[in-house]
């Protein structure tokens, strides 16, 4: 009985690592928590129009099980979000690619969600714990401020808060994912 239990704690303890977000220290939550309450707007319309008609296109060659309808919804908060917390917004469609493969229903082994994977912990980090991590909106927003304060805590550095970000920090194996996917498919 005792071995069943350790080895039910190893396997959550590695899902965690392995596969999800590393838990945040207080001082980090808070700062997610205040970022994404902000209100922030960055929208040029003839661009944003001209990067949304190229970025579906190329979803629709990745993903074309998605509905025309979903993939502008997906789009337009990528574009909305990713600027609002001041990161790539291609980058944020290479890590989709890689995480859930535009499945907004995806479920990991270690319990992630949705489009951008991101653990139910967040939820009560931020104080929002009735949030729904598969409703596309609510995901994609915690995955970009998620991000941007990963990329802030790694002093920019790029691989570091991908690993970061995916629980595997020090480790090249998904930074070089993401890397891939965004030369791809996704670089302008």
């Amino acid at each position: 009985m005792l071995h069943k239990s350790l080895i039910t704690l190893v396997l959550l303890i590695w899902g965690l690592i392995a596969n999800g977000q590393e838990r945040p220290d207080q001082a980090f939550a808070s700062q997610l928590k205040r970022l994404m309450e902000q209100e922030n707007h960055f929208v040029d319309k003839y661009d944003a129009t001209v990067w949304m008609k190229d970025m579906e296109g190329r979803l629709k060659r990745r993903a074309p099980h998605i509905p025309p309808d979903e993939r502008l919804k997906i789009l337009g908060l990528v574009h909305k979000h990713a600027n609002e917390a001041g990161v790539d917004p291609q980058l944020v469609l290479a890590i989709m690619e890689v995480e859930s493969n535009f499945d907004r229903y995806a479920l990991s082994v270690a319990n992630a969600r949705g489009l951008m994977q991101i653990m139910p912990f967040w939820k009560k980090e931020i104080g929002h714990p009735n949030d729904s991590l598969f409703d596309i909106e609510t995901n994609i927003r915690y995955g970009c401020y998620i991000l941007k304060l990963y990329i802030d805590r790694e002093k920019n550095n790029l691989t570091y808060a991908l690993g970061r970000y995916n629980g595997s920090r020090g480790r090249a194996k998904y930074p070089n994912k993401v890397y891939a996917a965004l030369r791809k498919r996704w670089a302008l």
